[in-house]
C-alpha cells in the first residue's frame, strides 16, 4: 500500500492531530467518529467511502455484474464485448439442438448403438444444424472478423473455419445424396453440432473466469462527487460535476471531495492528497495553491477556481494511464492464441496443398473431399476446452486458498518472474498503530497512560485504539474524561481527576510557542498537555506483519528480487526495508512513477506487482501479474489480475506454486489438444498415400474424441 491507503488505510500518515506521521495504517473502510483532530483530518476513510458507490469490497457485486454486464474479454480481439447471458443463453439452446443431433447422424460415417436412423432423418439434421448454425455460431464469427480485422488469426477464426466447412459442406453433401444418390458424399453435421456446443462452452467457462477490465476506470470515477457547489454570484447552486467548466469557481465543505483541480480562491484548510502523492499525511493549502479533484478537503471551507476538468483533469489522466496498461495487457497473446493461429494456417495450407496435388491425380470431386476433411480434422474440440478448462479449476482451487483469480492471462507469467514491487503499509506492515515508547517528564508513567487512555476512549481511529489498547496491556488505572473536544487540526482536550489536558500534535505546540524536548522516534508522535505544559509524549509506530520476512526470504530462494515501492517518505521505508532485507527501495513515488517503474523494470524482466491503493492501479495494471491486497480499495482490485481476499502474505507463495503448476497443465493439455490435429492433418492429406495408408474417418472420428476426453481428465488432476 501506499497512501493508497489513501483513502482507506493509511490514515496514520495523517497527523494524528496529535500526531506528525509518517506511517499509515490500514484501516478497512469503516466510517469513523472523528474524535481528535488526528481522526478529524483522517476523512480519507469516511470521505473517501463517502464517494466510492461500492465502498465495501463486496466480492459478489463484482460476480453479480458480470451477468448483466459486457465482458471485455482480453484472450484476442474476437472476444471483446461479449455478454455473459448471452453466451449462456446460446450455449444451452445449442445443447438442446445437438443431442437430436448426434443421435441420428453418424460420426464421419461411423454409427453408434444409439444412432437413429430413419426416412428423412438427413433433412430432420439439415433443419436443426440450421437452426443450430443461426443460434450458436455468431459470436465465432464476430470474433473471427475482429482477429482478421487485426491481422491475429487465432481460436476463433479457426473455429469459425472450421464450422463454415462442417456445416455448408454437408448441406452440399445433402444436395448431392438428395438429387444425385449414385454420388455419395459424406456429411459432417456430427462434427458441426459438437464443435458449436464445445467451442460455446469453452468460452462460457472462460468468460465465467474473467472479470470486468472496464471497473477500474468506472471505480475511479466514482471518486469525484456527483454534485459540485457552484458559486452565481451571490448565491451558491449545486450542479453535475459533469457540467464543470474551467474558471468556474467551486465550494468545497470540510470533509468533501473536490470536484475538480483548481486553485484555492479563499480559506485555509488541510488536503488529503494520497490520490496523487501516496502521501497520507495532510497537506496545509492556502490561498494561491493548487489542489487536485478527487482528493479530501479537510476541516476548511474552500473557495476553488476550477482549472481542468475531465481528461485533462488528474484523475482522467489517471484513468487514461490505467486504460492504456490494461489494453496494452490485453493485446498480449496467450500460448494458446498462438497454437491456434498456427494450427490455422497449417490446415489451410495443407487443404490448398491437397486440392493442387490430387486434382490432378484423382479429379476435382476426390480433391475436394480431401481438403474438407483436412479443414474437419482441424476442428479444434479438444483445443477449446484445453485452457478454460485448467482455467475454471485453478480459479476454484485458488478462491479455497483466499485467491480471487480475474486475469487468467496474467497466470503464465508466474514462471517468468524476476522482480516482485511491492506497497508496504497494509502489505509489508499491519497497517495498525502499536505504542513503541513512553517518556514522561516528571510525571507518573502509569498515570500518563491512563490519562490518555481516557481522552481517547470514545475513539474508533487506529491510533486512538493503539493507545487504549497500550494502556490495557500495561494495567494503567481506568480514568475518566468529561467535556471532552476535538481540536481541528490540532487534537483533543478534555477534564480528567479535574484536571484540563490535551493530547495533540507537535504542530500544535509550534503554534502556541509551547516549550517541550522532541521525543526522538520513527512514526506518529503525540504530546501530552496539563496547563500548556509537556508531561508525556507517546510514539505509535507501523509494525512489520510477522509473516513478511518468510514471504520475502521466499521470494529471495526463488531468485525473485523484492522491490519496496510506496509513497511514504524515504526514512520510513527505509527502516522497513531494513528490517526485511529489501535493498531495492523507491519512495515518494506517485501513480505515473510507478507505472514508470514497472515499465522499467520489465525491460529487464518479468514484474509482479503486490498493491492496494488507488495510486497503484495503473502500476497493477501495466504489471505482468499483479496481486491487489483485499483489504485495499476496489480501483487497485478491479486493477488488479487478482485479489488476495485474506491480507495473508503466505497466500501469496501458495498462489504462485498453483500458477506455475496451471501454467504447466495448460501446456500438457495444448499438446494433448493439439497433438491430435498435428497427427492427423497430414495423413488426412495424404502425406502417406503412397504407401497406402490413409486417415479412416472413424480412426479419426475416434482420436478426436479421445484427446477431448483426455484433456478434460487432465485439468481435473490439477491439484492445490
Amino acid at each position: 500500500m501506499t497512501a493508497e491507503h489513501e483513502h482507506q488505510h493509511e490514515h496514520h500518515e495523517h497527523e494524528h492531530e496529535h500526531h506528525q506521521h509518517q506511517d499509515h495504517p490500514t484501516m478497512s473502510g469503516h466510517d469513523m467518529p472523528h474524535d481528535h483532530q488526528h481522526h478529524e483530518q483522517h476523512h480519507d476513510d469516511a470521505s473517501m467511502m463517502q464517494h466510492m458507490h461500492d465502498a465495501s469490497h463486496n466480492m459478489s457485486h463484482d460476480h453479480a455484474a458480470m451477468a448483466h454486464h459486457h465482458m471485455h474479454m482480453t484472450d484476442d480481439p474476437g472476444m471483446a464485448h461479449m455478454d455473459m447471458t448471452d453466451m449462456a443463453r446460446r450455449f444451452w439452446w445449442s445443447l438442446a439442438l445437438m443431442v437430436p443431433i448426434i443421435i441420428i447422424t453418424p460420426l464421419m460415417g461411423m454409427t453408434f448403438p444409439f444412432t437413429l436412423q430413419f426416412p428423412g432423418d438427413t433433412w430432420v439434421t439439415a433443419i436443426l444444424a440450421t437452426i443450430l448454425y443461426i443460434v450458436g455460431t455468431k459470436p465465432f464469427f464476430v470474433g473471427a472478423k475482429a482477429e482478421l480485422k487485426a491481422k491475429r488469426p487465432a481460436m476463433m477464426s479457426l473455429v469459425s473455419l472450421s464450422l463454415l466447412v462442417t456445416f455448408w459442406y454437408s448441406i452440399y453433401a445433402l444436395v448431392v445424396n438428395t438429387f444425385w444418390p449414385t454420388a455419395h458424399v459424406m456429411d459432417f453435421f456430427w462434427e458441426f453440432a459438437t464443435l458449436t456446443v464445445i467451442m460455446l462452452l469453452g468460452h462460457r467457462i472462460e468468460m465465467a473466469a474473467t472479470m470486468e477490465a472496464g471497473d477500474a476506470t468506472a471505480k475511479l470515477r466514482a471518486l469525484l462527487p456527483n454534485t459540485a457547489h457552484v458559486q452565481h454570484g451571490d448565491h451558491i447552486m449545486d450542479m453535475p460535476v459533469s457540467a464543470l467548466k474551467p474558471d468556474m469557481v467551486v465550494q468545497v465543505l470540510a470533509g468533501e471531495a473536490f470536484p475538480a483541480d483548481g486553485v484555492i480562491l479563499s480559506g485555509e484548510s488541510q488536503v488529503d492528497e494520497s490520490l496523487m502523492t501516496g502521501e497520507s499525511r495532510l497537506i496545509d493549502k492556502k490561498p494561491g495553491v493548487s489542489v487536485v479533484g478527487g482528493t479530501i478537503n479537510g476541516n476548511g471551507t474552500l473557495l476553488v477556481k476550477v482549472t481542468h476538468v475531465g481528461a485533462q483533469s488528474f484523475i482522467g489522466k489517471l484513468q487514461a494511464t490505467l486504460a492504456a496498461s490494461q489494453s496494452a495487457k490485453s493485446r498480449v497473446e496467450t500460448i494458446a492464441d498462438q497454437v491456434a493461429s498456427y494450427l490455422f494456417w497449417i490446415a489451410l495450407l495443407i487443404a490448398g496443398l491437397s486440392l493442387m496435388i490430387w486434382t490432378p491425380l484423382h479429379g476435382l470431386g476426390f480433391a475436394i473431399n480431401i481438403a474438407v476433411t483436412v479443414l474437419v480434422i482441424a476442428c479444434p474440440h479438444a483445443l477449446g476446452l484445453a485452457v478454460p478448462l485448467v482455467i475454471q479449476r485453478t480459479k476454484a482451487i485458488a478462491a479455497t486458498q483466499g485467491i480471487l483469480i480475474k486475469n487468467h492471462k496474467a497466470l503464465s507469467s508466474a514462471n517468468h518472474l524476476t522482480y516482485v514491487l511491492m506497497d508496504k503499509t497494509g502489505t509489508l506492515t499491519t497497517g495498525q498503530f502499536k505504542v513503541t515508547q513512553v517518556v514522561t517528564d516528571h510525571f507518573d508513567q502509569q498515570e500518563a497512560l491512563a490519562i490518555m487512555a481516557a481522552l481517547d476512549a470514545q475513539s474508533t481511529h487506529p491510533l486512538a485504539q493503539g493507545i487504549v489498547s497500550y494502556a490495557k496491556q500495561q494495567q494503567a488505572p481506568v480514568l475518566s474524561a468529561t467535556n471532552v473536544e476535538n481540536m481541528a487540526g490540532y487534537g483533543i482536550a478534555g477534564m480528567v481527576n479535574d484536571h484540563h489536558y490535551l493530547l495533540v500534535s507537535e504542530r500544535y505546540l509550534k503554534d502556541h510557542h509551547i516549550h517541550y524536548t522532541p521525543l526522538v522516534a520513527e512514526g506518529t508522535i503525540s504530546y501530552l498537555l496539563q496547563h500548556d505544559h509537556v508531561v508525556a509524549a507517546v510514539a505509535q509506530g507501523d509494525e512489520i506483519k510477522a509473516t513478511a520476512p518468510t514471504f520475502i526470504n521466499y521470494l529471495k530462494a526463488q531468485h525473485l528480487v523484492p522491490i519496496l515501492v510506496t509513497g511514504d517518505n524515504t526514512q520510513v521505508a527505509q527502516a522497513v526495508a531494513d528490517q526485511l532485507g529489501i535493498t531495492e527501495i523507491h519512495a515518494q513515488v506517485s501513480p505515473q512513477e510507478k507505472i514508470e517503474l514497472v515499465k522499467d523494470y520489465q525491460k529487464q524482466g518479468h514484474v509482479m506487482m503486490i498493491g492496494d491503493g488507488i495510486n497503484d492501479a495503473p502500476a497493477l495494471a501495466q504489471a505482468d501479474l499483479s496481486v491487489a491486497i483485499g483489504a485495499g480499495t476496489q480501483v487497485a482490485q478491479a486493477a488488479a489480475d487478482t485479489v488476495l481476499i485474506a491480507n495473508q502474505l503466505p497466500t501469496i507463495i501458495d498462489f504462485l506454486k498453483l500458477a506455475k503448476r496451471a501454467d504447466r497443465k495448460q501446456i500438457e493439455n495444448l499438446w494433448w489438444g493439439a497433438g491430435y490435429n498435428i497427427i492427423a492433418l497430414p495423413l488426412a492429406a495424404g502425406a502417406l498415400a503412397t504407401f497406402g495408408i490413409m486417415l479412416n474417418p472413424m480412426i479419426g472420428a475416434i482420436l478426436m474424441s479421445l484427446s477431448t476426453v483426455i484433456v478434460a481428465l487432465n485439468a481435473m488432476t490439477l491439484k492445490a
